[in-house]
């Protein structure tokens, strides 16, 4: 059986015998190889860290290859293995890894890792099954984006995340730096863009009640990386060849600049403060020439702090609103002959290609920079679909595929209110490696334009270090094969016998990730005939066979096989998990099954009233601690409980939380409809059937009002027959705050109440 390893290599071709690796032994490299004695050490590392073992790194002679060690080679001819690639062979006397440039070093030392991590846990030595692997990347481009913007991620957990990109042999880190909601990067020429641009008070009553003492006002959020800490963050990507791409957002997402330096505006009295609010600004940098001496003077520091090829403009959401009501900016357009806004932007685009090309680097933006035209080498990042790398390949320029939702990592990975918050779309870890990164609308000339994939991780709800590795792992693992491993190799049940293996080497590592998608779900109905709860177990794989248990204890593969829905009587406890060849894919899921649990839905497991794109929302407090999730429309927040079982209902109980407001929607603010509340504060209906249905429940909002938190609502129910939906709709006079439920519960008649979840 071939070894797990992800990315899947290009070639595995196994042999007879094995090699067995233990204390001291020996990775040897060349005298004088620097960089190679890196990547010894590092290997050495890994494997301490994860199985136990001191490896014994260390230079000397190393022709012919001595038995008992692994070997590691430098070849000459760099044609035989390409820029990133290697050799792996195991026999028993040893193992070698061959490859022509450091890179190649690199990552066939991770196969190596990897090969040694097959299992979990401390070992006294480790057998290796002898092979032959042959391996190189299928695209150039490998990479993550991380916004640092609306989240602040501390230097050490960013080289933590690069890391763990290397370790899936990714190669590219695009790190958004700049945005509306904040600037994190030290410019020694221009000091207000971190003193000021860096800052905001979060959002929601939580925040504006949280007084810092030194200043009396509530506690300012944010931060910024110096240029020393970036400097150090550059260096330590580098040797994991990692190259970061510094993206600086131009001529929108340009607020935090524009608040800290007015002048660079397009309006003449912009926002004194940074916002808090997500969403589309209509902030624009205008055209002086005093502007882009400004911008100029910012990427050359930029310039000096990242050595990428690559600087990242950004170019995409740039509402021109402001552009067109500038009598100034109109005259100017004139002036240059411009035709319209969007050309306009290619003008901008243009210039600073130009100033970029000047010192050697290349324009990358994102695709709305096609629109006004863009420079003859600049390449493109495809998000609003693969169109754009479709457009930018068959007009000559390189393009990077990085479309929503697809690659967009805080869509969440997984039904369920124990997911975190973002936004509410489900892209699971088989949509991600089910994307075909070859547009089959591309000749295979074109297609050469295609260099490479990026999944996007963007923080506007991701607020946690732990959530942005939970965003990024396994689903980077799917990213990777599709970046780095043969087309041919592609196949989804491969991939999930591997995965296993690769969770077990996030868990000795340390690094926080996301099992949804080989966790069992326990879903469960109640049956009123029988008075039974009517239960199913799945998971979102389909991997694996399912067992359980309903004494408490942890299932095992001889425990009961799940091989068809069925009934368990009232109460009950189930714990169930997946296995495959007797071992455990994750940890069993357990479920109290009650009266009341069975009439209870969080936010999640309720349908939502209408199919705009859905947000998975934290609570704005407490500031410190647990907060609640919702998940919310924020443009129509209504939610119905389908298929309800009415008959022998008391009661209604509904917790409810209340979100800000904080997004910038435009004009489509006007179309969210606001029912007239009854009382001052509102009111939480509940329409039958439908939300222009009979009200058969009111709650008053009155006792959620003045608490942050969520607040349990209850109300009597007149007596109902038979099975109906159930509409819960708010009342308000004003969009923000957004009411919220948090969880329904429905009690019957001869069961009392009980606050909170059982």
């Amino acid at each position: 059986m071939a070894p797990s390893i992800i990315p899947e290599p290009q070639s595995i071709v196994l042999a007879d015998g094995h090699f067995t690796v233990t204390d001291g032994t020996p990775v040897l490299c060349a005298a004088g190889d620097s960089d190679c004695s890196w990547t010894a050490d590092y290997l050495a590392k890994l494997v301490k860290r994860t199985r136990g073992l001191s490896l014994a790194p260390r230079t000397g002679d190393t022709a012919p290859p001595p038995h008992g060690a692994i070997l590691l080679r430098r070849l000459d001819d760099l044609k035989a293995t390409g820029a990133e690639g290697y050799r792996l062979d195991v026999t028993h006397d040893g193992i070698v890894v061959s490859a022509g440039t450091r890179a190649g070093l690199f990552y066939g030392c991770v196969s190596v890792w990897e090969l040694l991590t097959q299992t979990e846990g401390r070992a006294p030595s480790i057998d290796v099954a002898a092979l032959h692997i042959t391996d190189a990347p299928r695209f150039a481009w490998r990479g993550l984006m991380l916004d640092s913007v609306r989240h602040f991620q501390s230097p050490a957990f960013v080289k933590s995340f690069i890391d763990t990109m290397a370790l899936h042999k990714l190669n590219v880190l695009q790190w958004h730096l700049t945005d509306d909601q904040g600037w994190r990067l030290e410019i020694k020429r221009y000091p207000r863009l971190t003193s000021v641009g860096a800052w905001r008070v979060p959002a929601g009553a939580g925040a504006a009640a949280d007084i810092d003492p030194a200043t009396g006002k509530p506690r300012l959020y944010g931060g910024f990386y110096t240029q020393d800490e970036i400097r150090d963050i550059v260096a330590y990507a580098k040797r994991r060849n990692v190259t970061i791409v510094p993206e600086i957002e131009m001529p929108g997402h340009a607020l935090a600049a524009i608040v800290a330096y007015p002048k660079l505006g397009s309006v003449k009295n912009p926002p004194k403060q940074v916002s808090s609010d997500w969403g589309v600004f209509p902030y624009l940098y205008n055209v002086d020439d005093s502007t882009f001496d400004f911008l100029e003077n910012v990427l050359t520091e930029v310039m000096e702090l990242f050595p990428s090829q690559y600087i990242h403009v950004g170019g995409d959401e740039a509402v021109k609103d402001q552009w067109k009501a500038s009598p100034k900016i109109q005259a100017r357009m004139h002036a240059l002959g411009v035709a319209d806004e969007n050309a306009l932007q290619g003008y901008f685009t243009a210039r600073i290609g130009k100033f970029l090309a000047a010192h050697g680097r290349r324009l990358i933006g994102w695709d709305e920079i096609l629109e006004g035209g863009v420079p003859p080498d600049a390449t493109i990042t495809s998000w609003r679909g693969i169109d754009g790398a479709i457009t930018a390949a068959k007009t000559g320029h390189d393009a990077v595929l990085s479309p929503a939702p697809t690659l967009y990592f805080d869509n969440r990975q997984a039904e369920g209110p124990d997911e975190p918050p973002g936004r509410g779309a489900i892209v699971s870890l088989k949509d991600v490696y089910d994307f075909n990164p070859a547009p089959t609308s591309l000749t295979s000339e074109q297609q050469s334009h295609i260099v490479g994939l990026q999944a996007n991780i963007w923080t506007e709800h991701i607020r946690t270090e732990d959530r942005v590795d939970y965003a990024a792992f396994p689903r980077t693992a799917a990213l990777a094969e599709l970046a780095w491993s043969p087309a041919a190799a592609h196949d989804w049940h491969s991939f999930l016998v591997r995965l296993p293996t690769q969770l077990g080497r996030y868990r000795a590592l340390g690094i926080r990730h996301s099992e949804s998608a080989l966790t069992v779900r326990v879903s469960a109905q109640f049956d009123r005939a029988t008075n039974d709860a009517a239960v199913s177990l799945t998971n979102q794989a389909d991997f694996g066979s399912i067992h359980y248990t309903l004494d408490g204890k942890p299932p095992t593969e001889d425990a009961p096989l799940y091989k068809a829905p069925f009934t368990l009587p009232l109460p009950s406890h189930i714990t169930a998990g997946a296995f495959v060849n007797g071992a455990a894919l994750t940890a069993p899921t357990s479920d109290n099954l009650t009266m009341l649990s069975l009439r209870r839905r969080d936010s999640h497991e309720l349908k939502l009233c209408s199919n705009n794109i859905p947000l998975s929302l934290e609570d704005d407090a407490p500031v410190d601690g647990p907060r609640a999730v919702f998940m919310v429309d924020i443009m129509n927040p209504c939610w119905i409980y389908p298929h309800v079982d009415l008959t022998g209902l008391a009661s209604i109980e509904a917790g409810v939380g209340q979100v800000p407001f904080n997004f910038q929607v435009g004009d489509d603010i006007r179309k969210i409809v606001l029912l007239p509340p009854q009382t001052p504060e509102g009111e939480l209906e509940v329409h039958l059937d439908s939300c222009s249905g009979e009200r058969i429940a009111v709650l008053p909002l009155a006792p959620a009002v003045a608490n942050d938190t969520v607040t349990t609502l209850r109300a009597a129910l007149a007596p109902q027959q038979g099975v109906h939906d159930l509409c819960f709709v708010f009342t308000r006079r004003s969009v923000d705050p957004i009411w919220a439920i948090d969880r329904v519960q429905l009690v019957p008649a001869d069961k009392p109440a009980v606050p909170g979840r059982e």
